[in-house]
């Protein structure tokens, strides 16, 4: 599958919601010393559900995604955006970390080579 037909795909971005809400869970039991039983318990849900969040294995109604953030203390900010203006900046930062990576390249062949021409 190209980058623009991903970009396009329903199924990206419902796992990019979920991969951001199992970061946003993580880094809360974490800074909260929680387990997931522990979790379920705060949040109101059953430890299977939280397994589910984690795994990754759910896909909630937007009400649901808004009260489990909410229980954890952020808020989800969704935003729309047309797919071509995202495919565009796709392209855009795929070039400048592809050229930042030639930089990089460059500066430390360039390094190098000085180090063995002064030897």
């Amino acid at each position: 599958m190209k980058r623009t037909e991903l970009l396009q795909s329903p199924e990206y971005w419902t796992t990019k919601i979920q991969l951001e809400l199992f970061s946003q869970m993580e880094d809360y039991m974490k800074e909260n010393n929680l387990n997931r039983t522990q979790l379920a318990e705060k949040l109101g849900v059953t430890k299977g559900y939280i397994s589910q969040v984690l795994n990754g294995d759910f896909d909630h109604r937007v009400s649901k995604l808004v009260e489990l953030s909410l229980a954890i203390g952020v808020i989800p900010q969704i935003y729309f955006e047309a797919v071509e203006q995202c495919i565009k900046e796709d392209i855009m930062n795929s070039f400048y970390f592809d050229n930042k990576k030639y930089q990089q390249n460059y500066f430390v062949e360039n390094i190098v080579q000085d180090q063995s021409t002064a030897a």
